[in-house]
């Protein structure tokens, strides 16, 4: 039988898979940032489903409030909205089905050989103080690297949505 609990992971989930599949297979690109905003916005509220409130907020702030702003400014830059997108050729659609089968593959083969069964008795409260400790933590436990490596790639992707930006501007 199925409870509220369950019917709202399904509904979110449904609206994370459907908005990802439509941001592929649509041909218009603003529709497909529109999809991805959906998309992530879906994943944060399974986070809040999960009582994980800081990590919900975070996805919010950094990819829907920063990358989706940040992406649909550069399609504003950069082309027509309205616009259809070139259908992709044979080969990139065989090339991506390969990628997406192999990185599936790669996923399921990464869950069969983790134990999801025990849990330790000295995991942490995800309070906000909590987070913050482990993420600047440089110690082995710690995620003050991953943490900067992705600062790097947000600031990566801003200074090529600004170089495509740049680009295209002065082509016209």
């Amino acid at each position: 039988m199925m409870n509220g609990s369950t019917i709202i992971f399904y509904l979110l989930a449904t609206l994370t898979l459907t908005c990802g599949l439509l941001s592929v297979l649509t041909q218009h690109i603003f529709r497909a940032a529109i999809y991805v905003l959906f998309a992530l916005i879906g994943i944060a509220g399974l986070y809040f489903w999960l009582q994980y409130e800081f990590i919900a907020a975070v996805q919010i702030v950094v990819y829907v409030g920063g990358i989706i702003v940040l992406i649909i400014f550069s399609i504003f830059l950069t082309q027509q909205t309205g616009e259809k997108l070139a259908a992709p050729k044979l080969d990139r659609k065989i090339w991506a089905a390969l990628a997406t089968f192999c990185g599936f593959a790669l996923t399921i083969v990464q869950i069969y050989q983790h134990s999801f069964s025990s849990f330790s008795q000295d995991t942490v409260d995800p309070t906000v103080a909590n987070i913050g400790h482990q993420m600047l933590d440089v110690n082995q436990t710690g995620y003050a690297l991953p943490f900067e490596i992705v600062s790097m790639l947000l600031l990566a992707a801003l200074v090529g949505c600004i170089v495509i930006a740049l680009r295209n501007k002065t082509e016209q």
